[in-house]
């Protein structure tokens, strides 16, 4: 029911503004399929908004909803094609339109590709890309095990390009649907098959590309589980650079195109002669150069005195010898001289000391008759026997008399080395006792 109103009773906007809200808001809830062409989060916002799009005509809606709303629907990408739960807002203070989302969930592509995302999230939590679980490619190997359709433009990039790397190569092909219902089957049980095999060191999976839905069986979950497994190191190539199944997360090696495929598993015979004959060549200036090195240290150790003359060593020894024994003569000689004197002053000294030099003087040494000598007159009485040692013998003498010796007279020079004579003018000279 619409309202009356006139240029001379107008409607307040307020109420304009009421009324829209309640015809705009009578609508409720409602399923809308629609283009996602913006998602604006913003951290740690309670608000998430969407821009939807009409795929067929200019119509263009302003969408807001919450996080975990998003987060249930899986991985959104801008382009996706979406349905979502939607209830009209009008905002009264300024007039602005918009929608309430409580729900969403892709359609189509957009739909497969969550389902892939969650796939690969739930493979991931199990380590199965793990970059530990990946094994080396062989350098040469023996057999190529090569899964693809048949007669198909990957098995023929494969092989030739691998045979034009390295014309003795061997493959063992298996073919298999790889699109279509019995894909994942038939490419899971090839994979089997060519694990088993022990002359099989490598196996290459390859397809051409195709859309989504084209490589869904490459990223079957039996398929990925089935690779995940092999003993032998798995190649992925499908599709183009853009193209990424699950496949190529659990691989053990990633090729871009199947061209690419062979071009990592065997080496070029060019590439390797050529990194031959390079290092052939440094090897040669390695060696020549250890060689010239080696000559150069024998020519210094041939330029050596030593080497040159060996016995000018001899005879420098020798002249050092001859000097060292001449110098060692010289001290002995000087040694003896000196321990010569020595003794020299020595026997001086002891024959100074010596009664045989006393005697070789004129005097006598007397003995009482025990043996004592005799230096006092107190220890001699007249008549006593005394024996006096002279220089060529000994005489036994009779005491007849003791005369003492008379206090000298300072005044007359005494020689004390002189013998003191005290006997009478008339004593005969038979009775000195010196």
């Amino acid at each position: 029911m619409g309202l009356e109103s006139s240029p001379e009773q107008p409607q307040p906007l307020r109420v304009i503004a009421q009324q829209v809200k309640g015809w705009v808001e009578r609508l409720g809830w409602v399923w809308v399929e629609g283009q996602l062409i913006q998602v604006n989060r913003r951290a740690g916002s309670a608000t998430v908004f969407l821009t939807l799009r009409d795929r067929l005509a200019e119509v263009s809606a302003s969408v807001t909803t919450g996080p975990q709303v998003l987060d249930a629907a899986g991985p959104l990408t801008e382009g996706a094609t979406v349905v979502a739960r939607l209830r009209p807002s009008y905002y009264t203070p300024s007039g602005r339109l918009s929608y309430l989302c409580d729900e969403i969930r892709p359609v189509g592509e957009g739909r497969l590709l969550a389902q892939l995302e969650q796939r690969k999230r739930m493979l991931q939590a199990e380590g199965l890309f793990d970059r530990s679980r990946k094994k080396p490619l062989p350098f040469l190997p023996r057999v190529v095990g090569l899964v693809t359709a048949a007669q198909s433009a990957a098995e023929r990039d494969v092989v030739e390009n691998a045979r034009r790397r390295w014309p003795q190569v061997v493959f063992r092909t298996l073919h298999a649907q790889v699109q279509g219902v019995n894909a994942a089957t038939q490419v899971m049980e090839a994979l089997a098959v060519l694990d088993r095999d022990p002359d099989v060191e490598v196996i290459v999976v390859a397809r051409g590309g195709g859309s989504v839905e084209d490589l869904l069986a490459f990223s079957d979950e039996g398929v990925v589980r089935a690779a995940a497994a092999c003993r032998t190191p798995v190649v992925s190539a499908i599709g183009h650079e853009t193209d990424s199944p699950i496949l190529d997360l659990v691989a053990d090696h990633r090729a871009s195109t199947p061209t690419d495929a062979a071009r990592s598993v065997v080496p070029d015979v060019a590439e390797e002669r050529e990194r031959i004959a390079s290092a052939r060549e440094r090897l040669h200036r390695a060696l020549e150069s250890r060689l010239d090195r080696e000559q150069h240290t024998l020519d210094g150790l041939r330029r050596r005195p030593v080497l040159i003359d060996p016995l000018a060593s001899f005879e420098i020894r020798h002249e050092q010898l001859d000097s060292m024994r001449t110098r060692l003569e010289r001290a002995v000689d000087q040694v003896l001289q000196r321990e010569h004197t020595r003794v020299e002053h020595l026997l001086a000294r002891a024959r100074s000391l010596s009664p045989v030099a006393t005697l070789e003087r004129g005097y006598a040494v007397l003995a009482d008759s025990s043996g004592h000598t005799v230096s006092s007159l107190g220890r001699l009485a007249e008549g006593d026997t005394v024996r006096a040692w002279l220089q060529d013998g000994t005489a036994d003498l009779t005491v007849r008399a003791l005369h003492p010796d008379q206090p000298h007279d300072p005044r007359e020079p005494h020689d004390p080395r002189e013998p003191h004579d005290s006997r009478e003018p008339d004593e005969p000279a038979g009775k000195e006792t010196r």
